[in-house]
């Protein structure tokens, strides 16, 4: 009987032991289910962080590639409208030259006339883009110098007995005269025109100074703003009004 109640003891000492063990292991269970409630929620903020960061960092990539496309579609169009205004230009120096030479320039149709004048005015405003007539036909372009805008380049010719003659060039260029032989062979007047812009474009980052011109004009017709303003040498006549240049 002793031997029994002692074994019982010894059986609910172990048993107590247990339950006590048990209890234990269950607060610490409960404490690391806490502290793994808070790493997940640290865990998700760090995360949430972090995906705002790289959206803000795909957008910024978006918008930097954005601007470069931008940028390069802007460069086109500026190479696009330069071609255009080079071309503009060189028709008109072709229709002008076509005015400064026909004898019936006084017998043109008024609207005619005052669509060219306008379109003059306005190339003489936007590119500095001048004509003046006189021995012959003498071209004045500005806007090429970077370091001076307002400094002036020009050239000077004369059709006559179907040959195209260089009067005066001013600054002195190289290969005119072979591009004279070209125009007399083609009759390109806007490819010559375009040609002689690009050469003083090319002249100008070297430092070419414009040299005085070798023109003498006996009388000068400008058509860079509407109407025809004529002004004319002391040895002529004051009398005379208009004159047909060659």
């Amino acid at each position: 009987m002793e031997s029994f109640t002692a074994s019982f003891s010894s059986s609910m000492d172990s048993i107590k032991a247990r339950a006590e063990e048990t209890v234990q292991n269950q607060g610490e269970l409960g404490r690391l289910k806490s502290s793994l409630t808070e790493a997940d929620a640290e865990f998700v903020k760090v995360l949430a962080v972090k995906t705002q960061k790289e959206a803000k960092q795909l957008v910024t990539r978006g918008s930097i590639s954005s601007t470069r496309a931008r940028i390069q579609d802007l460069q086109k169009r500026v190479q696009v409208q330069r071609a255009r205004r080079d071309e503009y230009t060189a028709i008109m120096s072709q229709q002008s030259l076509a005015l400064a030479t026909s004898k019936e320039t006084e017998h043109q149709d008024i609207d005619h006339k005052r669509e060219i004048q306008e379109a003059m005015l306005w190339y003489n405003m936007v590119l500095g883009f001048k004509i003046e007539g006189g021995r012959g036909v003498k071209f004045t372009f500005n806007n090429i110098s970077l370091k001076n805008p307002y400094e002036e380049y020009s050239f000077a010719i004369r059709y006559e007995n179907d040959m195209y003659t260089l009067l005066a060039c001013d600054p002195q260029l190289n290969d005119t005269k072979q591009l004279i032989h070209e125009l007399n062979k083609t009759n390109g007047l806007f490819k010559f025109v375009r040609k002689l812009r690009e050469k003083f474009q090319e002249a100008a980052p070297h430092g070419f100074l414009p040299q005085p011109t070798t023109l003498h004009q006996e009388t000068t017709i400008s058509v860079s703003a509407p109407g025809f303003s004529i002004s004319s040498d002391i040895s002529e006549s004051s009398s005379m009004t208009s004159q047909n240049f060659r």
